[in-house]
């Protein structure tokens, strides 16, 4: 069993900034690709920033400049540092992680709300 734990997310004045955790546990195999996505209230799940193995990275261009991904392989830990928010990145955010079987697993979410 996998398990993804969620953790920063919270209430932050536009332009404040806040750091997103997300720790993956359990049996997991190599992990591909850790991400984060976030779905606002009556719209899709998004895209926020992806982390391959690799090293590439790519990011929704609504954050890009604004936003930094990375990652901690020793730890099964990525990271979203949100820098400059704005009202409109309000949403809850989910964790993604892909392992090497092409297994998907998601976090349970955590709330960000920039007050404007």
């Amino acid at each position: 069993q996998v398990q993804l734990v969620e953790s920063g997310g919270g209430l932050v004045q536009s332009g404040g900034s806040l750091r997103l955790s997300c720790a993956a546990s359990g049996s997991i195999s190599s992990i591909n690709y850790m991400g984060w996505f976030r779905q606002a209230p009556g719209k899709q799940r998004e895209l926020v920033a992806g982390s391959f193995s690799s090293g590439f990275t790519n990011y929704a261009d609504s954050v890009k400049g604004r936003f930094t991904i990375s990652r901690d392989n020793a730890k099964n830990t990525v990271y979203l540092q949100m820098n400059s928010l704005k009202a409109e990145d309000t949403a809850v955010y989910y964790c993604k992680v892909v392992d090497f079987r092409n297994q998907n697993y998601w976090g349970q979410g955590t709330q960000v709300t920039v007050s404007s």
